[in-house]
């Protein structure tokens, strides 16, 4: 059951990975309706999701969406993610048609690869003070 004070929609994300913080950046930047609340993998909230929906403690694997009281995982995440952002970002949606197995290979290859391509940072994401009420330690 979701806790009374708790938000309905938490995007839980690798806090010192660069492509991941840039990505949380413009769903901040898009999710006009302010519906997505975010949670870095490495706070104690984010270490206790990633232990039991990817049943491990290690280094994050996966953007994580919680929604209500379902986890969502990977490409079904991020396409979740799209969906609710609405506009052209709902038209990405419809590879949800693509059998999961399929679209988490692609997104398992840029999981892989992300802190080689996209470089990671010392530290979590530090949000300025527009935006830090969306943003759960």
């Amino acid at each position: 059951m979701t806790r009374v004070d708790e938000p309905h929609l938490i995007v839980f994300f690798d806090g010192v990975c660069n492509l991941c913080n840039r990505t949380v950046q413009i769903l901040i930047r898009n999710d006009k309706a302010q519906q997505l609340t975010f949670c870095s993998l490495q706070s104690g909230r984010g270490a206790a999701v990633m232990k039991k929906v990817e049943n491990t403690a290690a280094t994050p694997k996966s953007i994580i969406l919680k929604a209500g009281d379902k986890y969502y995982t990977k490409s079904t995440a991020v396409l979740k993610i799209a969906r609710i952002l609405g506009g052209a970002w709902a038209l990405l949606y419809p590879l949800v048609l693509i059998p999961r197995p399929l679209r988490d290979v692609v997104y398992d290859l840029i999981a892989r690869n992300r802190y080689r391509w996209f470089g990671r940072s010392g530290t979590c994401m530090m949000p300025d003070h527009t935006v830090a009420a969306r943003f759960l330690s």
